[in-house]
């Protein structure tokens, strides 16, 4: 039970770097798409939050990251106890035969676990990176044909305002479009004096 916790504990920060890497490829990719080079424009912060920022941009996101850190968690001890076993083996590729039965249980769990984390790795790979390329696309389309809706309001410090979409905003800058301009424009926080949600889909019911 220690050298289990032991070994958690020793993957936990390459964990974290992996999903750090995922999250900053995920946006990198969507904000690509739009002409945008977001590195230059993120902070060491923006990048260490990136997984949850990412993670925590939409309800559907949020959800499937969620169920495939459970069902993986759950996934060696549905093995070593033989659920699933007519499915299970053959979406996760283990190894399966009499000599692989002889193992210790030990061993066959620790195998088990190496599997888990090499599956969800790279469903969370196709899951980040897909959901970035499929939001960039999507968002350009809807610049390119003037179909956003403009759901709010930027109020500058200057008392100047303009009705925009917001593409995305890390902590020094937002990335919008205003009504009638395609053009995308980055603002730094610090010249914006607040923002109005016009368009509030849940309170306009």
């Amino acid at each position: 039970m220690i050298k289990n916790i032991d070994k958690i504990q020793n993957l936990l920060p390459l964990g974290y770097l992996f999903l750090i890497l995922l999250g900053i490829t995920k946006d990198s990719i969507f904000y690509y798409l739009l002409g945008i080079n977001i590195i230059r424009y993120s902070s060491i912060m923006d990048i260490l939050i990136s997984p949850l920022a990412a993670t925590m941009s939409h309800p559907v996101f949020f959800v499937t990251v969620l169920a495939l850190f459970i069902f993986y968690y759950n996934v060696p001890k549905l093995l070593l106890n033989k659920k699933g076993k007519n499915w299970l083996p053959k979406i996760t590729g283990v190894k399966t035969g009499p000599e692989f039965e002889k193992l210790p249980e030990n061993e066959k769990l620790e195998y088990y676990n190496i599997i888990a984390i090499q599956s969800l790795s790279t469903f969370l790979i196709s899951v980040f990176l897909g959901y970035g390329l499929a939001d960039g696309i999507s968002i350009s389309n809807k610049i390119k044909n003037n179909t956003l809706n403009y759901n709010y309001t930027l109020n500058y410090s200057d008392e100047k305002s303009e009705n925009i979409y917001i593409i995305g905003s890390n902590t020094a800058y937002y990335f919008y479009t205003t009504q009638g301009n395609p053009t995308i424009k980055i603002a730094p926080i610090s010249s914006i004096k607040n923002l109005e949600f016009t368009k509030n889909k849940m309170l306009d019911k």
